[in-house]
């Protein structure tokens, strides 16, 4: 019942793939008393009162992946089945949406506005609210019911940016110097840490990324408030702030504060004015079972196999228990999804930069061989580039959101050069070798001699040509045709789509009808999503000592487990900033600069 499109993507054959939109199915009367007797014998945590409005706040950062009912932070796969549910549930009267400054990508976003889309369809209410409002806020908030805002909310709908920053200047001046291979001209990661300024080739690339992205949101919302794109562009050239403004040219409902929009829908649900709005929370009813709802169940099963952050080879000592992709925990997960006969086809989800160039291999040949036995369908989340692409060529069909940041077909490889910071802290080194290139990696206290620049390079030059190779027979292309888009490109998911490096725009849902296509299932036939991808919880978590403790944790062992891993080659792409301008402190700038290069390398 999980339905989208999404499918706006020139240059792909619509007509070859189903599109896995939404469709609102009513219950017929022996449907309904199967789903009232089991909410009636639903444990207590599962209970919601009748007439409840779903109360859901998403703000910062949004996890592809599940969460347990100890962590904390959103989960884009449980705000999506909240959505479902709430469509089906009797007990639901409608939505109330709180949505504040997001950390998420694109992608992410352009998945929860379709939930909000599908939504609707169910004649129920969505209602938004937006105390703090930039792009990203907007787009999502657009597609509700009705959009309200406080007097003194923040509104910042200036325009996009996209930063690179760069490394080169402060390395030197401290005696570092990375001696960086890159194989591909777009292919940046590496410049942040060589360069003082942006490369004529990344200028051209973040550019079209940029235009693309800015390009969508403005044609979005020209549909969605019945404007024409100029109107739309010089509206976010005038700089609008004021509240009265954006309620004025239809750009929200009205201006009220929280309380006064319960009250209205208090109002709207006849609720006595002596008794609280019914409400329940994002949490609370993420533990809502699909099976209660007749939302699962089914004979027919897809398996959904979660593939997310960066990729390593191994699990380090130094890694956190859920961060990253671990190629030796993800290829026994695939081997068993090959040897089992209980999934008709399987839904490979990817939200990844990249990372360990072997790792990537090592996956790509048992996703390989999954797919010769069973259909293998990649959705694309925020980003799958590098790395996370070498993974989903392997399946035989990709999908990607319209704004997924995808491609980059190159590889990077480096070390520091330590010498001038050793001379100045008084620092030595001293090595003894056997073998001529014992100390490639080794000997970081000089830089590379000529003989040990040129394997190095060789080798990079090894790594990218297997990588781009694989691409161009895993996507049907001449090596020629690959060339063109691969040289470490990022593309959106749009562009690759039009480029034959995607075969459909779309969401999770377009990916689920596509395997029901491979796997000669109806299409209006249900089946059963099975998550083998299920959270784990760390004890910091289980104890309740917060968020904060559990981040910082997770942030120091996996920057120390991307010190540990610098000289592997990476098949990684670099991080992009994109949002908007907004003023942010000295601080803010520095700890922005030190996070692109730990990200970048």
């Amino acid at each position: 019942m999980v339905g989208d499109n999404g499918s706006s993507g020139f240059g792909v054959d619509e007509d070859k793939y189903p599109s896995g939109e939404f469709v609102y199915r009513e219950y017929n009367l022996w449907e309904n008393l199967v789903v009232k007797f089991r909410m009636l014998v639903a444990l207590p945590w599962e209970r919601v009162k009748k007439g409840s409005v779903l109360v859901m706040k998403i703000r910062g950062e949004i996890s592809d992946q599940l969460k347990s009912r100890f962590s904390s932070g959103l989960s884009l796969p449980q705000i999506c089945e909240n959505f479902i549910k709430a469509a089906y549930d009797p007990r639901i009267s409608g939505i109330y949406l709180h949505i504040e400054p997001l950390s998420c990508g694109w992608g992410k976003t352009e998945e929860i506005r379709r939930h909000i889309l599908d939504f609707k369809k169910s004649g129920k209410f969505i209602v938004g609210y937006v105390p703090a409002c930039g792009e990203k806020e907007y787009y999502i908030g657009s597609a509700c019911e009705e959009l309200y805002a406080p007097p003194s909310a923040y509104f910042q709908l200036y325009g996009l940016t996209v930063q690179a920053s760069f490394l080169g200047g402060v390395l030197e001046k401290i005696g570092v110097e990375p001696q960086v291979q890159r194989i591909g001209k777009y292919k940046s990661a590496g410049d942040q840490l060589t360069r003082k300024s942006i490369s004529e080739e990344n200028r051209e690339m973040l550019t079209a990324l940029l235009d693309n992205i800015y390009a969508n949101w403005v044609e979005k919302i020209s549909l969605e408030k019945g404007k024409k794109k100029e109107d739309i562009e010089n509206f976010i050239d005038e700089g609008v702030y004021e509240v009265e403004r954006l309620k004025e040219d239809g750009w929200i409902t009205d201006i009220k504060y929280d309380d006064e929009v319960m009250s209205l829908l208090k109002e709207r649900l006849a609720t006595p004015s002596t008794k609280n709005l019914p409400t329940v929370d994002y949490r609370k009813y993420s533990r809502v079972k699909k099976w209660t709802l007749g939302l699962t169940g089914f004979r027919d099963q897809i398996a959904i196999i979660r593939a997310s952050g960066s990729i390593s080879r191994v699990r380090s000592p130094l890694s956190a228990s859920s961060s990253g992709i671990v190629a030796e925990q993800f290829i026994e997960k695939i081997r068993s999804v090959r040897e089992s006969k209980r999934y008709k086809a399987v839904i490979l989800r990817i939200d990844s930069p990249g990372g360990d160039a072997l790792a990537s291999d090592l996956m790509w040949r048992e996703i390989k061989l999954l797919a010769a036995s069973k259909p293998v369908v990649v959705s694309m989340a925020d980003v799958a580039a590098s790395g996370g692409y070498y993974m989903a060529m392997a399946a035989q069909t990709i999908v990607a959101e319209n704004l997924t940041l995808t491609g980059s077909i190159g590889v990077v490889t480096g070390k520091f050069n330590l010498e001038k910071l050793y001379e100045r802290i008084g620092f030595n080194k001293e090595i003894i070798s056997r073998g001529r290139y014992a100390e490639l990696t080794a000997a970081e206290q000089r830089p590379f001699r000529d003989d040990e620049a040129e394997l190095f390079a060789k080798s990079a030059q090894n790594a990218y040509r297997s990588f781009r190779d694989k691409a161009a027979s895993s996507r049907s292309m001449t090596v020629d045709k690959m060339e063109g888009v691969a040289q470490g490109r990022v593309w959106t998911g749009n562009d690759a789509a039009s480029r034959g490096l995607v075969d459909a725009v779309g969401g999770l849902s377009r990916a689920v009808a596509i395997a029901k296509q491979k796997a000669n299932l109806p299409l209006d036939k249900q089946v059963t999503l099975v998550e083998l991808s299920r959270p784990s919880t760390s004890l910091p978590q289980i104890l309740g000592l917060g968020s904060t403790l559990v981040e910082a944790d997770k942030a120091l062992k996996e920057l120390l487990q991307v010190m540990a891993s610098s000289d592997v080659v990476q098949a990684r792409m670099e991080g992009i900033m994109m949002e908007q301008l907004d003023g942010a402190s000295y601080a803010n700038i520095i700890f922005r600069l030190i996070k692109d290069y730990l990200r970048a390398f």
